[in-house]
C-alpha cells in the first residue's frame, strides 16, 4: 500500500513544476457545484440567457452542410471566417485590427498560457496589477515569472507606482518582460482603467520599450458611462497584444478565445500552439461563424448584459442592506465582479470555509489575486451566475458569518 504524503515519481518531475499554482476558482468548482451551495464566486456567463432555438438552428446546419470539415482539422491560426468575426467583434469597441494579426485560442486561457510560452525565461519580470485575475496567476508561476504587482485604485492601475517601479528597474538595470493588465471591469477588482492612464500606459510602453498584454473579455458587458479605447486601439508602436474571448460574449462551453499580437510576435505564437494543440477547434469555430451569419451577435450581448445590470444592482443593494459598515467595495460599470475589502484582522480563506460549512455560500478569497498570498482581507463576490434572489440570500448569509467573526475578534479584544 502506498504512504499517504509519499509521491514515488517526485523524481521524475521537471523542477518547473515546483513553481505551478492552483488557479483558487478551479479549486473551488467542486464545491460551488454543490446544489446546497449558493455560489457567488465563480465567474459563470449567463448560459441559460442563451436561445435553445438558435443553437440547435446553427448547430444543425453545420452538420448537414459542412459535416466533413466541421470533423477536420484546421489552420493553426484558425478558419478566416472566424477571424472576420473576430475583427466584427473588436470593431464593436471602435478597434480596427487586420485578420493577418489574429490566432484563435482555445478559450482566453491558452492565449495567456501562449504569451507566457513564447516570451517568459525563468526569473523574467513580469508587472501585474494587484491583485490580478487568478487565472493568470497559475501560468506566470508555471513558466516561473518573476512577478512584481502594482496595486490599483477606483482608476484602474496607478499609473504612478508604475512609473515609480519602472525606474527603479531601469536604475537597477533590468526591465518586465511585458505588463499585464485587465483594463475594462477588472478580473477580481470590477474597476476600469480611466482614459488618462490608458494613455500614460501606452506613453510608458514607448518609453520604455514595453509590451503591455491587455486582456480584454468584458469589454462588451457595459452598464454605464462611457465606451473606454482599447489599449490596442491607443497603440501606435506595436507593443500592446490583445486577448479575448467568446466565452462572455457567446458562452465559454465552445472554448474559442484569440490573440491580436505584431507578425513576429504572432509568428512564434503559432508555433507554440502548434505544439499545444496543433489547432483550435473546427466545430466550434463552424458553429459560431454560423451563428454570426444565422443572429444577430450584439442583440444578445444586450441582452445578457441586461441580465447582468439587474444582477450587479441587486448584490450592491444587498451588500448595502445586511454588510457591516466596516466593509466597504466597488461599483463595477459593467463585467461580472465586485471586490469588497473587510478589516484587515479577517482573513477570507478562514471566512470561506465558515461561509460554505455554516451557511452553504462562497465567495473567492482575495489572497488568490496575489501571487505572494497577501490581500487577505479582501474577497471577490461574483453576481453574473445568480439569480437576483439567490443574490440577496447569498450575501444575507455572508454578511451573518462575517458579523459573527467581527464579534469574536472584539469578545477576544476586550
Amino acid at each position: 500500500m502506498t504512504r499517504i504524503g509519499f509521491d514515488k515519481y517526485e523524481d521524475f518531475y521537471a523542477r518547473r513544476t515546483g513553481c505551478m499554482r492552483s488557479s483558487v476558482m478551479r479549486d473551488l468548482m467542486a464545491v460551488t457545484a454543490m446544489p446546497d451551495v449558493i455560489s457567488l464566486a465563480g465567474g459563470l456567463p449567463s448560459t441559460e440567457s442563451f436561445p435553445a432555438k438558435t443553437l440547435a438552428r446553427v448547430t444543425h446546419e453545420v452538420a448537414t452542410k459542412a459535416c466533413a470539415a466541421a470533423l477536420q482539422y484546421g489552420p493553426t491560426e484558425g478558419l478566416e471566417e472566424t477571424k472576420a468575426n473576430i475583427a466584427r467583434v473588436m470593431e464593436a469597441e471602435n478597434t480596427l485590427v487586420n485578420t493577418d494579426n489574429i490566432i484563435v485560442t482555445t478559450g482566453g486561457q491558452q492565449a495567456i498560457d501562449l504569451v507566457c510560452r513564447i516570451l517568459i525565461n525563468p526569473g523574467d519580470l513580469v508587472i501585474t496589477e494587484a491583485p490580478t485575475y487568478p487565472g493568470a496567476i497559475p501560468s506566470l508561476c508555471s513558466f516561473e515569472a518573476n512577478v512584481i504587482q502594482v496595486p490599483l485604485d477606483e482608476d484602474g492601475f496607478r499609473t504612478d507606482l508604475l512609473k515609480d517601479t519602472l525606474e527603479k528597474l531601469k536604475r537597477a538595470g533590468t526591465k518586465p518582460k511585458f505588463i499585464y493588465t485587465i483594463p475594462n471591469f477588472h478580473n477580481p477588482a470590477g474597476v476600469s482603467i480611466s482614459r488618462q492612464r490608458r494613455l500614460e500606459m501606452i506613453a510608458m510602453a514607448r518609453d520604455y520599450g514595453l509590451i503591455i498584454v491587455e486582456d480584454n473579455p468584458y469589454g462588451q458587458l457595459r452598464f454605464e458611462g462611457e465606451q473606454l479605447p482599447t489599449l490596442y486601439s491607443l497603440d501606435q508602436d506595436d507593443n500592446v497584444i490583445y486577448l479575448s474571448t467568446f466565452s462572455k460574449i457567446i458562452s465559454p462551453g465552445i472554448r474559442l478565445g484569440w490573440l491580436v499580437a505584431p507578425p513576429p510576435i504572432l509568428q512564434k505564437i503559432n508555433l507554440g500552439k502548434q505544439a499545444a494543440d496543433l489547432c483550435p477547434s473546427t466545430l466550434a469555430q463552424m458553429i459560431v461563424n454560423e451563428y454570426f451569419r444565422e443572429a444577430r451577435w450584439q442583440d444578445y450581448v444586450e441582452k445578457v448584459t441586461r441580465v447582468y445590470h439587474k444582477r450587479r444592482d441587486a448584490m450592491l443593494a444587498a451588500l448595502e442592506k445586511y454588510f457591516p459598515e466596516e466593509a466597504v467595495w466597488t461599483h463595477p460599470r459593467g463585467g461580472f465582479f465586485i471586490w469588497v475589502t473587510l478589516p484587515e484582522y479577517l482573513n477570507t480563506v478562514d471566512l470561506l470555509a465558515l461561509a460554505v460549512e455554516e451557511q452553504k455560500v462562497a465567495f473567492v478569497p482575495g489572497s488568490g489575486g496575489w501571487v505572494d498570498g497577501s490581500g487577505a482581507n479582501h474577497m471577490r463576490l461574483a453576481f453574473c451566475g445568480v439569480p437576483e434572489d439567490k443574490i440577496e440570500e447569498g450575501i444575507k448569509r455572508l454578511a451573518k458569518v462575517i458579523r459573527e467573526q467581527m464579534d469574536l475578534y472584539r469578545a477576544l479584544r476586550g
